[in-house]
């Protein structure tokens, strides 16, 4: 187990799913005693009259005093046990610079970001998502706005492929530690792996294994759906010959939250 306290970066886009991202958070933080900071960023082109400079300099200001207390405002209603920090901060500017710049400073142990409806997540147009999957290389949490991890709902892990690879982190060593209930392994064809890690062997794996295929994914996500999965564990190296986009492919089709290592 870790000693120090765990940083969790939170990105967020202040729409409505927000709120499933940050429930999500505090869960996990109360589960790996961890500490959250949000961070938002808007495109400082949106802000901009070209027009007027001090028509925008008032618009960036006001902007900053609007931003501030719609955080404030998503904060306020969530559970301030367990002497859990949340902190947050807001930036204008590019996107994805101010992103990587940001992670850079913080350097979080993990990144919890949002998604909607089966589509990746975006900040203004821009596939957040994608850019962080290939920006940051700890783990990362995407929420799923129907099924987000609840602060106080038991924990029910999943793993996609390579149980070994997902799960024997400490990270994830944590989280199985929360769970009373049985791993439940999918695995896309029947090739068997070996599992490494001993805090996975103390826990009872239920193991389903489904045909290879094109719709492989879409029906495992499926199945998912009703498993009584909240959370699932995807190793973002793993490819098969027919699937080179493979974690793009679970997050864009499993409904449930996932763990990305």
């Amino acid at each position: 187990m870790k000693n120090k306290k765990y940083k969790i970066l939170v990105l967020a886009d202040l729409k409505e799913s927000t709120k499933a991202t940050l429930n999500s958070a505090v869960g996990l933080a109360k589960m790996i005693d961890g500490e959250i900071e949000l961070f938002h960023v808007k495109r400082a082109t949106d802000l901009v009259d070209r027009e007027s400079q001090l028509s925008a300099i008032r618009n960036i200001n006001e902007q900053y005093r609007v931003v501030d207390k719609k955080i404030k405002g998503l904060l306020k209603p969530l559970p301030k046990d367990n002497n859990l920090k949340i902190k947050h901060k807001y930036a204008t500017g590019n996107v994805k610079e101010e992103i990587e710049n940001y992670i850079n400073e913080v350097k979080p142990d993990v990144l919890v970001l949002g998604k909607k409806k089966r589509k990746v997540l975006s900040f203004v147009g821009d596939k957040i998502t994608d850019f962080v999957l290939k920006t940051f290389k700890g783990e990362i949490v995407i929420v799923s706005n129907e099924n987000a991890l609840e602060p106080n709902k038991e924990l029910s892990l999943g793993v996609l492929n390579g149980i070994d690879s997902s799960l024997n982190t400490l990270l994830a060593e944590n989280l199985i530690g929360n769970s009373k209930k049985a791993i439940k392994s999918f695995k896309i064809g029947a090739t068997h792996v070996k599992d490494t890690s001993n805090a996975i062997s103390e826990n009872k794996t239920v193991e389903y294994i489904f045909e290879d295929g094109p719709n492989a994914v879409k029906t495992i996500s499926n199945y998912i759906a009703k498993s009584d999965v909240n959370l699932l564990c995807l190793d973002r190296s793993y490819s098969n010959t027919k699937s080179l986009n493979y974690a793009k492919d679970v997050i864009n089709n499993v409904n449930v939250s996932l763990l990305v290592s």
